[in-house]
């Protein structure tokens, strides 16, 4: 009997032992391939030394120092690296243990901004119905994945949410791209004139949608209306990037491909790519000014913030990434696995949607290709799927609600960008075999 507390109590769960490049090896020595890198985590797979390397010499030097009394050089030169590959505008970084603390980060900092430049009415934020922005209970008030927040809503501050950029299911019959990017950005602009076009502090969404919808990209344009929009009436724009950032997309920041500047960006997943636990917020300079000029302290802190060798584990990843030309091997291998998807599931009767970017993808099942028509919720698809592929000696992420937060079924892939070709067939194949095998059980 475990004394741990796992996420499913009632789940017998095997025991990680090892790690080999893209595999998991479990204390019986079965080998699973990691095609979502846990949770868009494992870019540079579980055993490169170069990381552990400079983790073990950080540990030696200096493991950790209160950051209210010190800062490390590990933090301040991975900060660096950070801000010369960022988004213009973004200056600063604020470091913390995980994504959910970085979206936590995120709001109080955009709070303070404009207390700090004496705009206090503003207090309202607008998100995105079906998105996902962690689970501490400010990052899930933002989120709008309905199973996740039904049992804490007494615990949630109000957030407004506007439809999610999800060309799949929200384009009218006859429309284009440009007209549904449009049409949503009217929805957010309607949506600050009805809370007040001064009360309005932030609009947070995910640059690419990921765990609840599974790898959303948004049309065209889109991004660039929403910035109009916030600059428009003075909101910051938030970007959420923890899972679909640092190079998983293909660029190291995923809003480069929409040429949007944001005003915060929260990061985290693969910038320690798994190897210590961190997250960070990058802030604009416009932020950044504000609250120097003003109280010169930003109101917020956790004990790990600034981690001297998670930072290390993390300054090792991103030049690994760097150096290495990774950046180039995500969009190859994006290619290759974008291919081998469509061949191979363009046509299946159960799979609705094929999306993504870079090595970010996911499929959406359905109980019927045209009508659209998701399965059962009770039949749990996603849930079976995933045990089923791990069976197979396949590790996928599999999740549910994608359509309204009870019904729809979908399952992302992120493999590393370590991930070979034959390494992909040998995702598409097992993929298709569990998915086919799940389908049949009834």
């Amino acid at each position: 009997m475990s004394q741990v507390f796992h996420r499913n109590p009632k789940h017998r769960y095997p025991v990680a032992a090892g790690g080999d490049g893209p595999y998991v090896i479990d204390s019986g020595g079965k080998r699973y391939l990691d095609a979502c890198g846990g949770a868009a985590v494992s870019c540079l797979g579980h055993s490169d030394r170069e990381v552990i390397a400079a983790i073990k010499t950080q540990l030696d030097q200096l493991p950790f120092a209160h950051t209210s009394f010190f800062s490390n050089q590990p933090m301040e030169d991975l900060a660096d690296a950070l801000v010369e590959s960022a988004p213009e505008g973004i200056r600063q970084v604020y470091f913390c243990s995980g994504g959910s603390e970085a979206v936590e980060a995120a709001l109080k900092l955009a709070r303070q901004y404009y207390v700090e430049i004496g705009q206090a009415q503003r207090t309202h934020v607008i998100a995105r119905r079906q998105s996902y922005h962690g689970n501490t209970l400010g990052a899930l008030a933002a989120g709008g994945n309905l199973w996740r927040r039904k049992q804490f809503e007494p615990l949630l501050f109000e957030v407004s949410h506007v439809s999610p950029c999800y060309a799949y299911r929200g384009k009218q019959a006859g429309e284009s791209d440009v007209a549904y990017g449009e049409r949503l950005v009217r929805e957010l602009e309607e949506e600050v004139q009805r809370l007040g076009a001064d009360r309005v502090l932030a609009f947070v969404a995910e640059t690419v949608g990921g765990a609840t919808l599974g790898c959303v990209t948004p049309v065209p344009g889109y991004f660039k209306g929403v910035r109009a929009i916030c600059d428009k009436y003075g909101v910051l724009l938030i970007l959420d990037e923890v899972m679909c950032g640092m190079g998983r997309c293909g660029t190291l920041y995923a809003c480069e491909q929409e040429d949007v500047m944001p005003d915060l960006v929260c990061i985290g997943k693969g910038l320690g790519a798994g190897y210590q636990p961190i997250g960070a917020l990058l802030a604009s300079g416009k932020v950044y000014d504000a609250i120097v000029a003003g109280s010169g302290f930003f109101q917020h802190g956790h004990t790990y913030t600034g981690h001297a060798s998670a930072c290390a584990g993390a300054l090792a990843v991103q030049r690994a990434v760097k150096s290495r030309g990774l950046l180039a091997k995500v969009r190859e291998r994006g290619a290759g696995l974008e291919m081998r998807l469509r061949a191979r599931f363009g046509k299946h009767p159960h799979i609705g949607d094929i999306r993504g970017r870079g090595l970010f993808w996911a499929l959406e099942l359905v109980e019927d290709r045209q009508s659209k028509q998701p399965f059962d919720p009770k039949r749990r698809i996603n849930a079976r799927l995933k045990l089923q592929a791990l069976e197979n000696g396949l590790m996928c992420y599999p999740m549910g609600g994608s359509l309204d937060g009870v019904a729809g079924d979908h399952v992302l892939l992120a493999p590393p960008y370590i991930i070979s070709e034959p390494q992909l067939d040998e995702i598409v194949d097992k993929l298709a075999r569990s998915i086919d095998e799940v389908i049949a059980a009834r």
